[in-house]
């Protein structure tokens, strides 16, 4: 574990820090599609992601979910620490979008660390705001952008974390993600790719227009 630790937070950390991660962190190999935690649940554990991609949720009182943003490789979840300190429930949900490996540190280490650290402390406050201008973005989307631009975003984020041109989700998955119906995905996408955005194949969205 201390290898890794060291490769992806050796930079901001000290020495002493990746110690203490390693010794009292639990490691987790997660596969995609795995909830971590979920709307209502109280958070025990801070995660700090080691490889892998997670999407965070948010659901509406339909039980409608929206995506907020992704989590990857040395970051950690800003709206989980808020719940700890708070010690409230989750309001989000946090679902692997690719296998993951995940160290899940004590809540109770968060303050010690935060005074402990200047390292740790960085790092919490860069996650706030790196997480505060996604929201803002989110949130810019929704009220300025156009459905079909939001989807061509959407599609090509999901190729950007994936490394791969071909998007393998379904059209319901999509319009879970994007908050809307599986009809107007279907709709918009046709319309992508008559203006040569994206191909549709049987099991795969090609996006040719990055």
């Amino acid at each position: 574990m201390k290898t890794e630790l060291v490769q992806t937070f050796g930079s901001r950390f000290e020495r002493s820090l990746i110690e203490e991660i390693a010794d009292i962190g639990t490691w987790m190999e997660v596969p995609a599609g795995e909830t971590l935690m979920d709307i209502g649940n109280y958070i025990r554990q801070i995660p700090l992601l080691i490889s892998g991609v997670i999407k965070v949720l948010r659901e509406d009182e339909d039980s409608d979910e929206l995506l907020l943003y992704y989590l990857e490789q040395g970051e950690t979840c800003s709206v989980t620490m808020s719940c700890c300190l708070g010690q409230s429930k989750s309001e989000i949900r946090a679902v692997t979008e690719t296998d993951a490996t995940i160290v899940m540190v004590p809540v109770q280490k968060m303050e010690e660390w935060m005074a402990k650290y200047k390292g740790w402390r960085s790092y919490i406050l860069e996650s706030y705001h790196h997480r505060l201008n996604e929201l803002l973005h989110t949130v810019d989307n929704i009220a300025f952008k156009n459905l079909d631009e939001r989807l061509m975003e959407y599609l090509k984020k999901k190729s950007e974390i994936s490394e791969d041109n071909n998007i393998r989700n379904t059209h319901q998955e999509i319009a879970v993600d994007l908050h809307t119906s599986r009809v107007v995905v279907s709709r918009l996408l046709k319309r992508l790719e008559k203006m040569k955005k994206l191909q549709l194949h049987r099991n795969y969205i090609q996006i040719l227009d990055l």
